[in-house]
């Protein structure tokens, strides 16, 4: 059994067991999330698709941790005018690891 989800602006598709990084949520570490965004719920041949959310359905997932991702560099550059510019960005995450998928 899997379930499309949304959250933080994008899409995933979990399962149970899974962990996963998702945008930033503040709750605490070791705390019980229930995720009431859910777009698709398949169990073998039995699809469930929403219009736009899927009714009644909700994925459970426990808090293990929150962090922030590896940074990523950013360069611009314009040749002969030198002109450089450098930055960095790093983002907030939570780490979560999805506990049972209802129906």
């Amino acid at each position: 059994m899997y379930a499309v989800i949304k959250t933080g602006g994008k899409q995933y598709r979990v399962e149970a067991g899974e962990k996963l990084k998702i945008e930033q949520i503040l709750v605490d570490i070791g705390s019980e999330l229930v995720i009431d965004q859910v777009l698709m719920v398949a169990d073998g041949e039995k699809v469930s698709m929403g219009k736009p959310l899927v009714l009644g359905a909700t994925v459970q997932a426990t808090v293990l941790s929150q962090g922030r991702h590896d940074k990523v560099r950013i360069f611009k550059m314009r040749r002969r005018k030198h002109y450089q510019k450098h930055q960095g960005h790093r983002q907030n995450y939570t780490e979560i690891q999805i506990t049972g998928i209802s129906a």
